[in-house]
């Protein structure tokens, strides 16, 4: 289930896309107060940070102007998805299931069902 979060959506998928987006946000927002997942893991996201503010660029805007704005945005998505993929595999699931599904205060009941004829 952990990683599959990140491969679910279609890029090109329109509302359902930035819906998706909003889920992986809240995912690493969540992924960052949470005190089980370590320090070093959570460093990686103020150091990608680091790198689009300061003047060392793979492709500077410069030379490249549309490719140049691109290589800091795949940073950051690089970024995003090695901080989850490096968090606990059980903090990341919890959170997945979460915000699928509701939280776990009473919000889901997990129950079965039995459809009975209406003779």
């Amino acid at each position: 289930m952990a990683g599959e979060y990140w491969k679910s959506t279609d890029p090109l998928g329109g509302a359902g896309f930035s819906a998706e987006m909003v889920k992986r946000l809240k995912l690493v927002w969540l992924l960052l107060r949470d005190k089980q997942v370590p320090l070093w893991a959570k460093l990686i996201l103020p150091l990608s940070f680091i790198y689009l503010i300061s003047p060392v660029d793979f492709l500077p805007g410069m030379l490249f102007p549309v490719v140049g704005g691109l290589d800091d945005v795949g940073v950051l998505l690089l970024a995003l998805a090695l901080f989850v993929k490096l968090a606990p595999r059980e903090r990341v699931e919890h959170y997945e299931y979460q915000l699928e599904y509701g939280d776990a205060d009473g919000e889901t009941v997990n129950t079965t069902y039995h459809i009975l004829d209406e003779d």
